[in-house]
């Protein structure tokens, strides 16, 4: 039996080898580090065996999938002790999530986090009986049979929804069996590092109607200084909480009155607005005209788009003159009406049609979360109309503005193809197509990425970015989405070179994404600390004692005229506590004025990351912020 292998080449191996038997021929260190494999596309327990020729690909805790089934098979242990501890429970559901998994149960009376310590112990001892994990399927009856009997109503409700004729998966660890499609480490000895962090309440599937049941959330890692530093991520992000930090700074604010719809203040717009400064600049630069489009538009405008059949239970809707209206979740629509207004020619194209749009969706209220999950954000949108030979190009142009921003921030990223998901309109032809122009354009540029199965858009694929912050965490911001599907349903036409119509293709995308929610990752990414040319106040003068005041007021002025965004502090304070002030408030300069700056007509110089940097004059001073500002520098 011939089984080629993740770099190509064949193995030959006996007939019905297990993907352990296959891994150890390969070598004894990669079966001591394989978890489970993947033949022929599919994940499988390594003592699965192989019936035919196939592609094999042995698992490890290096990829992804592998540390998914490592923590997958955590929540197993998890799911026995809770069993062992509190033997009146009922099991529900233990996925893996980022970062950990959860697992649900219903409990006869309420548990807390002092209960975790027993849970813990419990879950070593388990790990140190190092129980073989064995699968076993059942035919549908036979499967929930075994669960009415183990008392677990929820898997039984689990196995019901399932076909008729199905056969069921179980595995096995000791004494406890649980129902899962797998696969899982080979043993419960493999797990090395694990922590239970908290406790929430979650509703049985998601569904506020169903009964509510106690969530344990945890983690565990391959080893255990990945797990402490893992936690020590954590503090730190805590500290950098983009909530707290966005109250401390008077940023925004998030009111009763209006869950889910952020409040910007004063400093906050200073920021919001620096940011589209920006954006407006690199758009004016690259070719984008800016329109604006209504934030209400009719029922049968969002029908032709799709949206009121695929996304209407995100949308808010109303009546207008006896006619269903709704408010806008996305641009695009409107952005097509405009490209309708006149006729367009070839010569026209491209067209980079760009829109800072307020949008809103409907998130439930257990989901929102600061700025980066709202009910209104805007949305740096831009719509690019072209001819089927510019698609290369303009996903090049698109892809290197996209760098040239997550690069000025100190971003690094990572990029996925997103594929055809099962909730899509169009034909397959188009679908492939549109795949194929995406990938084109990234293989063509040399572009690293991942393909991301069935995560598309409903009306074409899509390229995303990821971005990494300073801490290590990822955020999806960018997107580049390939549609085929809204120009045909609005019936978009151009004159091509032969006098002919010729349908255009249009491209979607965005670089903050959510300029709220940019601005939430870019508080926790800067700690606060923003770079001169975005922070709100760049400077702080502070006054010596109250016979500085005038002089003060003079600096400022003189700075405000240079363009620079001033604050002053006269008050009647020490100065220490004023610069602690200051520091508190991550003001990138403090200027210290007493009688010696007065008389020399200097100011004494703080600088946020060097500290006291000496003696400067107005015109020195104001030309270092002019120059920094000017470089961008983060």
């Amino acid at each position: 039996m011939n089984i080629t292998l993740k770099d190509g080449s064949v193995l030959t191996v006996e007939q019905n080898s297990t993907c352990y038997d296959i891994a150890k021929q390969i070598s004894e260190g990669l079966a001591r580090n394989a978890v489970c494999a993947k033949v022929n596309g599919k994940l499988v327990d390594l003592s699965e065996p192989v019936t035919e020729d196939s592609s094999v690909e042995i698992v490890t805790l290096k990829d992804k999938e592998g540390l998914d089934v490592y923590r997958h098979t955590c929540s197993h242990v998890l799911a026995q002790a809770v069993k062992a501890v509190f033997p009146t429970c009922h099991l529900a559901i233990g996925p893996v999530i980022e970062n950990g998994f959860y697992y649900d149960f219903e409990f006869k009376t309420p548990i807390s986090t002092e209960d975790f310590s027993k849970i813990e112990d419990e879950m070593k001892k388990i790990i140190k009986a190092d129980f073989k994990i064995e699968r076993f399927e059942l035919p549908r009856e036979e499967a929930i049979k075994l669960m009415k009997k183990y008392n677990e109503p929820y898997k039984v409700e689990l196995i019901e929804d399932l076909p008729e004729g199905e056969h069921i998966s179980f595995y096995k660890q000791g004494e406890f069996t649980d129902l899962c499609r797998g696969p899982h480490l080979p043993s419960t000895g493999k797990i090395k590092a694990y922590r239970l962090i908290n406790i929430a309440g979650a509703y049985w599937r998601g569904d506020e109607h169903n009964k509510m049941l106690t969530r344990i959330y945890a983690t565990a890692f391959p080893k255990k200084d990945e797990m402490e530093e893992y936690f020590t991520r954590l503090e730190e992000a805590k500290k950098r909480d983009h909530t707290k930090l966005g109250k401390e700074l008077k940023l925004f604010t998030l009111l009763n009155e209006g869950k889910g719809f952020p409040f910007f203040l004063p400093n906050g717009m200073v920021l919001k607005n620096t940011l589209i400064d920006y954006w407006r600049q690199l758009h004016t630069r690259d070719g984008y005209v800016e329109v604006s489009t209504p934030i209400m538009l009719s029922r049968s405008l969002w029908e032709t788009s799709g949206h009121w059949q695929h996304y209407k239970e995100n949308m808010y809707t109303t009546k207008v003159d006896d006619e269903d209206y709704a408010i806008k979740p996305m641009n695009c629509p409107g952005g097509i009406l405009v490209y309708k207004t006149e006729p367009r020619s070839y010569k026209d194209l491209p067209i980079r049609m760009g829109e800072l749009g307020l949008v809103h969706r409907h998130e439930k209220s257990g989901q929102l979360h600061g700025l980066f999950r709202v009910r209104c954000f805007t949305q740096d949108d831009a719509h690019i109309f072209m001819t089927p030979d510019q698609i290369t190009d303009e996903i090049k142009g698109v892809v290197k503005l996209i760098n040239e921003v997550y690069t000025l921030f100190g971003f690094k990223y990572y990029i996925e193809l997103s594929t055809r998901p099962e909730d899509s309109m169009g034909s397959d032809e188009d679908w492939e197509n549109a795949t194929n122009a995406l990938r084109a354009a990234l293989d063509g540029m040399g572009l690293p990425y991942t393909v991301n199965e069935g995560d598309g858009a409903f009306y074409g694929p899509k390229i995303d970015f990821h971005l990494e912050d300073s801490i290590g965490r990822t955020w999806q911001c960018g997107t580049i989405q390939l549609d085929f599907q809204l120009p045909q349903r609005f019936e978009l036409e151009y004159v091509g070179e032969d006098g002919m119509k010729h349908r255009p293709i249009m491209v979607h995308r965005v670089i903050f994404g959510s300029i709220e929610r940019f601005i939430g990752i870019l508080i926790e990414h800067f700690a606060g600390k923003f770079p001169v040319w975005l922070s709100p106040v760049q400077v702080k003068i502070l006054s010596m004692t109250d016979r500085n005041e005038a002089y003060v007021k003079e600096v400022a002025a003189k700075l405000k005229e240079a363009g620079l965004r001033v604050e002053c502090d006269c008050r009647s304070e020490k100065i220490g506590k004023k610069i602690r002030d200051a520091q508190l408030e991550k003001v990138p300069y403090m200027l210290v004025v007493g009688d010696k700056e007065e008389a020399s007509g200097s100011v004494a110089v703080r600088s946020r990351s060097e500290g006291d940097i000496g003696a400067f004059t107005i015109d020195n001073f104001v030309t270092r912020v002019k120059e920094e500002i000017a470089a961008k520098k983060a």
